[in-house]
């Protein structure tokens, strides 16, 4: 019964990607998604208590194997410090500035001030992200690849200065202000004269 369980959520979750997709977070309905998906709406209701929690766990689903593969990169056993981060900043960069999570991002933004909905993407994505970046970074400070300090702080420090110039204007609809290979290679070089 698991298994009927577990594929049935997953045809909810598609459908609502398929739904969300096309018409937007606003205009998408409930009895839209059950109409794709097949069935009644109180059968989405016993998966997904809300609108707004089905739209969360079906972003971040759709998102969720390149932002494990992009924290993958992060590899604390590797003593090129330079190499990890810039592989990971370009990372970062192509994930953040893509189409799908730009959609995202700016949906959290836009629902941020009427709903919990913009609290819960970023506490299932850039924050659970943040989370396995400061990880990262207490392990390498831990073995002494990188200055002793607050790991939290330093994801932090890096996160800002690799999506500042690229990352921030295209989620307003302009063009990136730096090219992603100079902007992560300057976040690099910055963290690196700060924390190495």
């Amino acid at each position: 019964m698991r298994v009927k369980t577990d594929s049935r959520r997953q045809a909810i979750l598609d459908a609502a990607l398929t739904v969300f997709k096309e018409v937007g977070y606003d205009r998408a309905s409930m009895a839209q998604i059950s109409a794709l998906v097949g069935g009644s709406k109180a059968t989405l209701y016993s998966y997904f208590p809300s609108k707004e929690d089905l739209f969360a766990e079906a972003m971040i689903a759709a998102v969720e194997d390149q932002g494990q593969a992009l924290l993958d990169l992060l590899d604390p056993d590797d003593p090129d410090i330079a190499k990890v981060l810039t592989q990971f900043g370009e990372g970062f960069l192509a994930f953040t500035s893509g189409a799908q999570d730009l959609c995202i991002t700016r949906t959290a933004i836009a629902e941020g001030g009427k709903s919990a909905l913009g609290a819960k993407l970023y506490q299932l994505g850039p924050k659970r992200g943040r989370g396995a970046i400061t990880d990262y970074f207490a392990k390498v400070m831990a073995n002494g690849r990188l200055r002793p300090g607050d790991p939290y702080m330093a994801a932090i420090h890096l996160q800002g200065m690799l999506a500042t110039g690229v990352t921030y204007p295209m989620l307003f609809g302009a063009e990136p202000d730096l090219e992603p290979k100079a902007a992560v290679a300057g976040a690099v070089a910055a963290f690196l004269r700060a924390y190495g």
